[in-house]
């Protein structure tokens, strides 16, 4: 991970550094590939009050990036909350990534079994118009991919009563399998 520490309007001491580089260490522990994390310490001052300003940026692979702006009156606790929002949007990112993984028998472990029967209690057969779905020749097979605009194959019967398919092509032809 690439660290880059900048003050802005303000003097940074070693230790603010140090202190800002101990709490960029503790977002390693969610592995995540982070790429470089920059934290930007400014100092502000309006109607004569002093405060500082914290903004972390942490760029991720995937092209994901988390920017977090924290505003306090000490350096030290504007840095506290704002690593601790950034510590809050990574478990975030890492949780969406675990749960959105692919499982495979793998993964679930030797006592994980494929279902291999099922059970006929539970199996409804729905009866069809046959009217709608009877078998098509070569020709209603091409006027039927003519007409349609979304599919892009058809199955069909030809005359040996072998099933084939017809598919549109890129450049505005049929092809047939």
């Amino acid at each position: 991970m690439n660290k880059s520490i900048v003050g802005r309007q303000f003097e940074l001491t070693e230790a603010i550094k140090a202190y800002a580089d101990a709490a960029l260490e503790g977002l390693k522990k969610y592995n995540l590939d982070i790429i470089s994390a920059t934290t930007v310490i400014s100092g502000d001052e309006k109607n004569g009050k002093k405060g500082f300003s914290v903004e972390f940026v942490i760029n991720l692979k995937d092209k994901n990036t988390i920017v977090v702006t924290q505003k306090d009156k000490d350096v030290y606790a504007a840095i506290d909350l704002a690593i601790e929002r950034v510590k809050k949007s990574l478990r975030r990112h890492a949780d969406k990534i675990k749960n959105h993984r692919i499982m495979s028998f793998k993964d679930m472990g030797e006592e994980a079994e494929a279902v291999s029967e099922l059970e006929t209690d539970e199996i409804e057969i729905v009866p069809m118009d046959l009217e709608l779905h009877k078998p098509l020749d070569f020709d209603e097979a091409i006027e039927a991919l003519k007409a349609e605009k979304k599919r892009q194959f058809i199955v069909f019967n030809d005359e040996e009563g072998l099933m084939r398919v017809m598919y549109k092509r890129a450049d505005g032809k049929f092809g047939l399998y």
